[in-house]
């Protein structure tokens, strides 16, 4: 999952608790890698056009992934995997491909291309699929399930800066969950004071290159034009009860830009976010007002359900 983990957990079977959930990433890891020969996705991503057999976990993500891949209207594609590449962000090996490359290459980026039937999958010759905007999300729930069945109440799963909580601190007390402030990344955006729930962020300052013309091109890819998504946001954080809802979200979000998400969460109402625009301004939603505290000098705007 190619980031830096680290899991907090309390109670009286803590290191059996944490050896399992080491245990539960690598495994999830080497089925869901692109780069392992052995995984799921290599397989798919090599088949060329044949069915693959797959494990449970893999059928359940993918099946969940191209849910949110129809729910966000393809705002979130999980069959970028080969734009992705063009760029160089799966390998760190930068460049800034011709638009003539993107365009044949977006010929294979159709999330609806995707068969999945029990635990087999089909995908045709030349699309490769990608779990880089949901796995750490999936992850954090099967972490926090696998804690809570090893006896543990309270925990701090963090994936990346992908924030998964469970239940709350050892002595009764709310998390204190910080969002980084994407102009300024060595401080805090805000302070969010919850209980149980899942926090993901998705900016333009995570992974980026600067190319030889100057700009800045990041990771997150509009999957209509394959180009890094310029809309506006440089900083989405989702908050949901579901890990894997809010990754998926966190990158469809930060794709649509402010008026397409603002609408979204507006249709659905099934989490909170804290939108932060490239004019810095913050824009978070009621749900989550009286445990946000701006730690910024830019204006917060607080919008609601009408």
């Amino acid at each position: 999952m190619d980031t830096f983990m680290t899991i907090r957990a309390y109670g009286d079977n803590v290191d059996e608790a944490l050896k399992s959930a080491e245990e539960k990433i690598k495994y999830l890891e080497s089925i869901f890698s692109v780069t392992i020969d052995e995984s799921d996705i290599y397989k798919i991503n090599n088949s060329h056009g044949s069915t693959v057999e797959i494990f449970p976990e893999t059928a359940e993500i993918l099946g969940e992934a191209v849910k949110m891949c129809e729910k966000t209207d393809g705002a979130l594609d999980i069959t970028l995997y080969p734009v992705l590449s063009a760029w160089g962000f799966t390998a760190d090996e930068f460049r800034v491909p011709a638009s003539s490359e993107i365009a044949g290459l977006l010929e294979y980026v159709d999330y609806s291309e995707v068969s999945v039937d029990g635990q087999s999958v089909t995908v045709p010759e030349g699309f490769q699929l990608d779990f880089g905007a949901i796995a750490k999300g999936y992850t954090s729930d099967e972490i926090a399930d696998d804690l809570r069945e090893n006896g543990v109440k309270s925990a701090v799963i963090n994936l990346g800066g992908n924030i998964r909580t469970l239940g709350k601190k050892p002595d009764g007390s709310l998390w204190k969950i910080a969002v980084r402030d994407p102009f300024d990344t060595s401080n805090d955006l805000c302070v969010l004071e919850t209980g149980e729930i899942s926090v993901v962020t998705s900016g333009n300052y995570e992974r980026y290159f600067e190319g030889d013309d100057g700009q800045r091109y990041w990771h997150i890819l509009d999957p209509s034009d394959g180009f890094p998504a310029d809309s506006g946001l440089v900083s989405v954080t989702v908050i949901g009860e579901s890990g894997l809802y809010c990754d998926a979200l966190s990158t469809a979000l930060f794709v649509m830009g402010k008026d397409k998400a603002v609408e979204f969460w507006r249709k659905n109402q099934d989490f909170d976010m804290i939108l932060v625009t490239d004019l810095h301004e913050i824009i978070y939603t009621s749900g989550i007002e009286n445990s946000f505290e701006n730690l910024t000098e830019m204006s917060a705007e607080v919008i609601d359900s009408d």
